[in-house]
């Protein structure tokens, strides 16, 4: 005959389970006693918690065609002008197809990819460019030689 299968660890587990069922009954019947089961908390006009309802009258109509998700159109937006800069090739390197331009007027640094090269330019070349809001800042598009 074999040996019970029902070890110590077993019954401990079992004893604890059944002791917060116990432990959780208890609670839901102090809860009642007091009268906290059936407790509400309400948000007034202003976003404060209360415990009265709202007002009916102070309701606010929302006509639902007012209301706007996403982000606008492109052609309901303004388009910018795109300004043209001036500046000087300080790095390109051709093999791997990128450089970084500085701008004549404000001395920044900006990015620059073979895609966005119009004319051959290489390293000290003049040129204009624009700029476009790339993965990690502004990138020099459309670049020409002057």
């Amino acid at each position: 005959m074999a040996g019970s299968q029902e070890t110590f660890g077993k019954k401990e587990r079992e004893k604890k389970r059944l002791k917060k069922k116990k432990d959780k009954l208890l609670r839901k019947e102090e809860r009642k006693a007091s009268g906290q089961d059936n407790l509400f908390v309400y948000v007034d006009e202003f976003g404060q918690l209360t415990d009265t309802p709202p007002d009916p009258s102070k309701k606010i109509k929302v006509d639902v065609e007012s209301i706007e998700i996403g982000i606008p159109k492109k052609e309901d937006r303004e388009e910018e002008a795109p300004v043209d800069r001036q500046g000087k090739v300080s790095f390109f390197d051709t093999s791997k197809g990128f450089g970084f331009i500085i701008d004549s007027n404000s001395q920044e640094k900006f990015f620059v990819h073979v895609s966005g090269v119009l004319e051959e330019i290489a390293e000290n070349d003049k040129v204009t460019f624009e700029l476009e809001k790339g993965l990690k800042g502004m990138n020099a598009v459309r670049v020409k030689k002057i």
